[in-house]
Formats: C-alpha cells, sequence, structure tokens
C-alpha cells in the first residue's frame, strides 16, 4: 500500500484517486473549494465532473492542502491541476516529494513545460529530481468507469516511474514507463492544438459538398504528429517517444474523440460560433486554446515551421474564419515529406 495524494478535484484527478483507491491504496484527493469537497464527503460523487462514477469508501477527501500534501510525504503527489496551476503547486511541495503531474501544454508567459518549470524551481537539484508526467491517450470519464487504457509514466528518474506503475498499473489499466519526459510533455501540449485543427475540418465537412473531409482529417493527423515531432526534437526529445502513447495515440484520441473538448471547440469555431462563447458553454479548460499561442511562440525561438499551429492561432485570434484557415493550409507549396 502507498500513501498517495492528488492535488486537484478535477475529471482526471478524480479518476485517477478513483483508480488507485480501487487498487487499495490509502488515496487523499485534495480540492481547492471546501463547499464542493463536502458534497462529494456526502454524495460519494463528483457531481460536477464525473456524476456517474462513485467514489470509494476508502478515498479520503479534503479542502486542507497542507493536510495533503503531508498525507503523501513518503508516498507519491500526483498533481491535477490545470497547466495555469502546476508553477504555484509545485511551489507549495517540499523538494524531497515525489511528484507526478497531469496537465498538458506550456506554461502562458514563460513558454516553459512541467518539467522545465521544476527545474527553475528546484534548482539545486538534478533535472530529474523526483519530478515526472503521467499522460497518454485517455478521457477521465473512461477511467473512472473502468474501461481498458494505456498511459505513460516518464522521468529521468527511473524509480519514481515505476512508483507511478506500482500506484496505477492493474487489470483495466496499464502505465508503461519512459525516460524522455520532454517527449511525453511536448506531445501532450502540441494534441490539443492539433485536435482544434481536426475538430474545424469535421465541422466544415458537414457545410458543403466540396468542404474539407475524411481525406483532409488524415492528412491533418499525419502532418499534425510531423509538427509535433520536429518541435520535439528541437527541445531534446527522442523520436520514438512520438510514435507511442503520449504522441500518436494522445493525438489520434484527442482529434477523433467525441469526448474531446479541444476537439468540441474546433467543431464550434466551424459553426463560426465566437471563441468567448464557446469556451463559456464548454465549462472546462480546453488546453490547446491556451497552449497555441505559446506552442508557435517556442515553435519560432527554436526555428521549427509549424504551419498548423500558425493558422489555429490566426483562427483562435480571430485573424482569420474557419474556412480561411483550411485554405492557408491548403495553398502552401508542394514540398518533400
Amino acid at each position: 500500500m502507498m500513501k498517495i495524494s492528488v492535488l486537484g478535484a478535477g475529471a482526471w484527478g478524480t479518476a485517477l484517486a478513483i483508480q488507485a483507491a480501487r487498487a487499495g491504496h490509502d488515496v487523499s484527493l485534495w480540492g481547492r473549494d471546501a463547499a464542493a469537497i463536502a458534497q462529494m464527503r456526502a454524495s460519494r460523487r463528483n457531481q460536477a465532473y464525473l456524476p456517474d462514477s462513485e467514489l470509494p469508501a476508502a478515498l479520503s477527501l479534503t479542502a486542507d492542502r497542507g493536510a495533503a500534501i503531508a498525507h503523501a510525504a513518503h508516498g507519491l503527489t500526483i498533481v491535477a491541476t490545470p497547466m495555469s496551476g502546476l508553477r504555484e503547486t509545485l511551489s507549495a511541495l517540499p523538494a524531497d516529494h515525489r511528484v507526478l503531474w497531469l496537465c498538458k501544454g506550456f506554461e502562458a508567459g514563460t513558454g516553459r513545460l512541467g518539467h522545465e518549470i521544476a527545474r527553475e524551481l528546484r534548482p539545486g537539484q538534478p533535472a530529474a529530481a523526483r519530478v515526472g508526467v503521467l499522460s497518454g491517450p485517455s478521457f477521465a470519464q473512461e477511467v473512472a468507469a473502468g474501461r481498458p487504457t494505456a498511459l505513460v509514466a516518464a522521468s529521468e528518474d527511473a524509480a519514481l516511474a515505476q512508483a507511478a506503475v506500482d500506484a496505477f498499473h492493474g487489470e483495466r489499466l496499464r502505465v508503461y514507463t519512459s525516460s524522455d519526459p520532454v517527449g511525453v510533455e511536448v506531445g501532450g501540449a502540441v494534441k490539443n492544438v492539433m485536435a482544434i485543427a481536426v475538430g474545424v475540418c469535421d465541422g466544415l465537412s458537414t457545410s458543403s459538398p466540396d468542404a474539407p473531409g475524411l481525406n483532409a482529417r488524415a492528412a491533418l493527423i499525419t502532418r499534425g504528429l510531423a509538427e509535433m515531432l520536429r518541435l520535439g526534437l528541437a527541445l531534446g526529445a527522442k523520436a520514438e517517444t512520438f510514435m507511442g502513447l503520449s504522441g500518436l495515440g494522445d493525438l489520434v484520441l484527442t482529434a477523433t474523440g467525441d469526448l474531446s473538448r479541444n476537439r468540441r471547440v474546433g467543431l464550434a469555431l466551424a459553426e463560426g460560433l465566437a471563441l468567448p462563447q464557446i469556451l463559456s458553454k464548454l465549462g472546462h479548460v480546453a488546453e490547446g486554446v491556451y497552449s497555441a499561442p505559446t506552442v508557435l511562440m517556442r515553435a519560432r525561438e527554436a526555428g521549427v515551421e509549424m504551419p498548423i499551429t500558425a493558422a489555429m492561432v490566426a483562427l483562435l485570434e480571430g485573424r482569420v474564419t474557419a474556412a480561411q484557415g483550411v485554405e492557408l493550409l491548403m495553398g502552401r507549396q508542394a514540398r518533400a515529406e
């Protein structure tokens, strides 16, 4: 049995807390909203995010972050906040805690990935010191429901990656390990932007006979993977990572799955809805919206060409329509693949 604290009671944090509790671990799930935590404790459900999944009786719930942090002092801490909350949460954790984060994206403003933030906050320790990322093609609803899923735990600290296997691996959830957190994080960030693009393509496909179709969808996913790979290699990732769960796997799921919030943003943009209206209706964070400008910034700094990302940034900023964004991509000069 391992003591595990999950910091963040959204859909994904709750789903993994359920999984770990089912596996027999001593799990504490923290949420910042005391009233919501009290309601979850009374109903044994997270009505806001996973209303159909019952919380195991052994799963403890708390609005006291200090208590949750102390609970996992000799175990494993899972940061399940959005990317915007990763820096503050890591800052609150003792340097000797073993930490994995679930958030996918680049930090707004700085453009940093999770491992870069951790390196900045822990300057006196090796880059690999007890931190890593847990990622892969996964919808929280399916994990909470016990449907088969595979994830990857990535860290330069092999013992930490193995701890993730010990915590979450089971009959319905497979956890693989990786020594390439850079590649896993780049894949997790860029696939959200590509999912918006595929959503736009699929949304336009229903508008007229000459609109993009399945051929265009296949091209976008394939060329989106190429953009992801180019940026990853420029930032020090391993090429093979992008053929795995956190690369191709997560891209396919997020770009085509009906539960994908980023895909739904793209579908709504294709309908001509304004972005603020889309996000208000969505009700949850769609990381690709916030990551797209930062992905493009990092790409340009690294001298990496990412035309799909550039078209999505132009669309999200209102500089082009959905149809014009597709025209920008189809009007590019021919080149070798």
